[in-house]
């Protein structure tokens, strides 16, 4: 047994000041998270319940097994823009009748469930989910179409929408469509390129046309009923498959749908049994990570606090020690793991990591990343002993692998350091930040300074005077923008992640991940990573 032994003094002041820091945040993004539950506000949502209708985050709940887990995907999708939080949508993954499923719903209490450009993107982060892991993706429908304020950005990108839904089944991926009230326009199309599709008697409604347009287009007087009601498409249209009597009927028909499609994992999930718990409180990972990420901290300390029994082979522990490498299992599942120790990466951590990824790939073993980078190290001595051509080889190995990656910001994630760490750019299958993570191009502070030497190089050149107070001002902005633009909240808005995560959920969240990704075969790059630079 190797199981990492704790150095975390949960007495010491500096840990409680981490604690209250993070607890601090924490409740920030709650706020946030509460924003999205509330919709589009208690007068949308009382107006939704006189109609005698489910909320999304209900229809969801009476979906999934009982007791089943939901794990949230994209929750603060459109944060800062002009658009609800959580973008008129809910997507995650649950189990649906003993099958892991790709959920998503409409939000109807938000401008009637139409779809706004944080609406789209999310969705397709959805289906590259239910895609990457084949998961039967199902979608509750209630939905004006596109929101059409904003159709500029909506109706070209939106396509794509569609063609997930054909490429999933192509796939052999199920696609089930549940619609519980209009589903017009371009909504339309979900059922309409679903696999299955039950509708609500009297409640349901799918036409590309309501009757005010087909009254404007062809002159024709017609009635939501008989131009796209459940009676009319279950018996002339042939589009609907199943008629619901009541939205808990449709919801009841789904999981019958699940149950009999005899989907089956690649994979069998380990025995629980065997799986042992961490040796240390998951609670503890609240006081890890500094407020200031310039302060190292061990991430051995994170690692010690989700895996397996805290039991963890480290890989080459005395090279390259800034990049902590090795083995475990997490709720069973074997995993290698990556994680930053003190902030820089320099070219032996970029060499380790390029072999540990290639070993992985070999024997096909999915990989975690724990960001905590300030990027690769810089400087006359680094540059001219190879750090551009070992960076490189880091990337190459991580954009070359074929086994599953993961990814939590932790902490720092800057610079190219957050490509070598695998960030969004480089599809890992789930990516997850603490509320402590801050990523971008290089730290504010650094950021300003580079830009003020700039500014003082080229006054300096045209023979002026720099402007001292100027500068100051400039660089107040600058860090503040910046400091702004790297927050957890600012990119999960964006949907730059796949959502912001208590810490001490942490071990739960990637067990989850880790049993979807082993619903889809997968097999490690033996070779083909292209050329290596000595």
């Amino acid at each position: 047994m190797t199981v990492l032994t704790s150095a975390l003094d949960t007495a010491a002041p500096e840990y409680a000041a981490r604690r209250a820091v993070m607890l601090d945040r924490i409740a920030e993004v709650d706020a946030e998270h509460a924003k999205a539950l509330a919709g589009g506000g208690e007068k949308y949502v009382r107006r939704h319940r006189d109609r005698d209708k489910l909320l999304a985050r209900e229809r969801i709940e009476l979906l999934l097994d009982a007791d089943a887990p939901f794990l949230e995907l994209s929750p603060l999708a459109a944060w800062g823009s002009d658009y609800t939080v959580g973008a008129a949508m809910v997507t995650g993954i649950g189990v649906v009748a003993g099958v892991e499923c790709l959920i998503t719903a409409n939000d109807p209490t938000v401008r009637g469930g139409a779809s706004n450009p944080w609406t789209l993107k999310k969705a397709l982060r959805a289906n590259e989910i239910a895609y990457a892991n084949r998961l039967p993706c199902i979608s509750l429908v209630e939905s004006g179409g596109a929101d059409l304020p904003s159709q500029k950005e909506i109706f070209i990108p939106g396509g794509a929408l569609f063609r997930d839904l054909t490429r999933l089944s192509a796939a052999g991926i199920p696609t089930i469509a549940v619609v519980f009230g209009n589903s017009t326009a371009g909504g339309a199309y979900v059922p309409g390129m679903s696999d299955h599709v039950i509708m609500v008697e009297e409640r349901s409604k799918v036409f590309l046309g309501g009757p005010p347009l087909v009254k404007m287009a062809t002159g024709e007087d017609a009635d939501d009923e008989s131009l796209g009601g459940a009676a009319m498409h279950a018996s002339v249209s042939g589009l609907a498959d199943h008629v619901a009597v009541d939205e808990y009927d449709a919801l009841r028909q789904a999981r019958r749908v699940v149950a009999r499609l005899n989907h089956r994992k690649a994979y069998p999930d380990p025995p629980l049994d065997g799986v042992r718990p961490p040796v240390y409180d998951a609670g503890e990972l609240l006081g890890i990570v500094p407020e200031d990420l310039k302060v190292p901290f061990d991430p051995r300390e994170v690692i010690a606090r989700i895996v397996d029994g805290s039991d963890f082979d480290e890989f080459k522990p005395r090279y390259g020690s800034s990049l902590v490498t090795g083995w475990a299992t997490l709720h069973g599942y074997p995993l290698g793991i990556l994680a930053n120790a003190q902030g820089v990466l320099f070219s032996a951590e970029s060499q380790k990591a390029a072999q540990f990824i290639q070993l992985a790939n070999q024997r096909d073993i999915p990989l975690l990343f724990l960001h905590n980078t300030t990027g690769y190290m810089v400087g006359t001595q680094y540059e001219q002993g190879g750090i551009i051509k070992h960076g490189a080889m880091m990337i190459n190995a991580v954009a070359n692998s074929r086994v599953p990656h993961l990814s939590v910001l932790v902490g720092a994630s800057y610079g190219a350091g957050h490509y070598g760490m695998c960030g969004r750019a480089y599809d890992p299958r789930f990516l997850f930040a603490w509320p402590s993570a801050k990523s971008a191009v290089m730290g504010p502070g650094q950021l300003a300074g580079v830009l003020s030497i700039v500014a003082r190089q080229s006054a300096a050149a045209r023979g002026k005077p720099y402007d001292e107070e100027a500068d100051a001002g400039l660089r107040a902005m600058v860090e503040q923008q910046i400091e702004a633009e790297s927050l957890p909240m600012f990119l999960s808005g964006r949907l730059y992640d796949d959502g912001v995560i208590d810490p001490r959920d942490t071990r739960t969240v990637l067990g989850l991940c880790l049993s979807a990704i082993h619903t889809a075969p997968y097999e490690g790059a033996r070779g083909g990573f292209g050329v290596f630079r000595m």
